[in-house]
This record gives structure tokens, sequence and C-alpha cells, in this order.
């Protein structure tokens, strides 16, 4: 009998230190709290992320001041150029601290979308026939340049398999019903 108590004692020390080696410290685990580190780092993160957001809105509103000078169409140019250089600055900013495919693809919407409103107000510069050609023209390059970019961003991450309960199940379309 002691012998079998003593086997046991030593088979769960044995397993009580193996769980240890193994088992996440309670910082890692996902449902965790932050250590104070962690909470200062991110703190000071989302501060630098503010002063730039900051920034980039002083330099548009110092943008938009600039074409306040200009008249008639150059006018709307200089302030599309603004407003574009604005978005796209934000976008990227968002990039910058979180490098995800979805914040790649904003940046390259915000480009896009940027350089269509300049065309457009480009256009309005010419009359008739020619302002509609142009127009119709930016209007394909920038679907053009779109259906790249949701191409290159169409490839979608590989899902785990399903488990448990559902795995055998299929989805139900609106066909099957």
């Amino acid at each position: 009998m002691k012998l079998k108590l003593v086997a046991a004692a030593i088979a769960l020390a044995f397993a009580g230190a193996a769980y240890a080696q193994t088992s996440p410290s309670p910082a890692a685990r996902p449902g965790a709290a932050p250590s104070n580190a962690q909470m200062e780092k991110q703190r000071a993160e989302r501060k630098a992320k503010d002063q730039e957001e900051e920034r980039i809105e002083q330099q548009a509103k110092a943008d938009r001041e600039r074409c306040n000078s200009m008249k008639g169409n150059a006018k709307d140019i200089c302030v599309a150029q603004a407003k574009g250089k604005e978005k796209v600055a934000k976008a990227e900013l968002d990039a910058k601290h979180d490098a995800s495919p979805r914040n790649q693809r904003k940046v390259a919407e915000a480009k896009l979308a940027a350089e269509y409103d300049l065309a457009k107000e480009r256009c309005d510069d010419q009359q008739g026939d020619a302002k509609d050609q142009c127009q119709k023209q930016a209007k394909e390059q920038r679907d053009q340049a779109r259906r790249q970019v949701r191409e290159q961003y169409a490839q979608k991450p590989e899902r785990p398999a399903a488990t448990g309960a559902t795995a055998g199940q299929e989805r139900k379309t609106g066909k099957d019903k």
C-alpha cells in the first residue's frame, strides 16, 4: 500500500511539472489582462499615432488654406489634391500601426480615389465632348486600377478545418430551402 501511495505521489509530481512547462504564462494567455509595461507601451503608441494624425490634419488645413488664394477650377483642383493627400496619409498611418492586408488595401484604395477625384476636377477645365471623354477615361482608369487592387488583395488565407458538432454539416443557402 505504501508503495502505491509513493508511486502515485511521484506520478502527480511529474505530471504537475510537465503541465507547468507547457502552459503559457498568465500574461501570454488570450483572456489575461495585459501587464503594466504592455499598457504603457500601448498608451505611448496611441499617443504617437494621435500626434501623427494631428500633424496630418494640420498639414491638410495648411494645404487647403493655400488653395484659398486661387480661383475657379484651379482652386477645385487644389482642394481635391489636398483632400486626397490627407486621406492617403491617414490610410498610410493606419497601415503603419497595423500592417494588415485590409489596411494595405485601404491605402491602395485611398490613392485610387484621390487620383480619380483629381482627374475629374482636371476634366472640368474642358468643354463638351472633350470633357465627357476625359471623364470617361478617368473612370475607366479608376475601374481598371480598382480591379487590380481587388485581385491583389482577394487572396484570402485558408481557414482552419471545422471541429466539433458542425464539422460534418454543410452551410445551407437560400436555394436549399
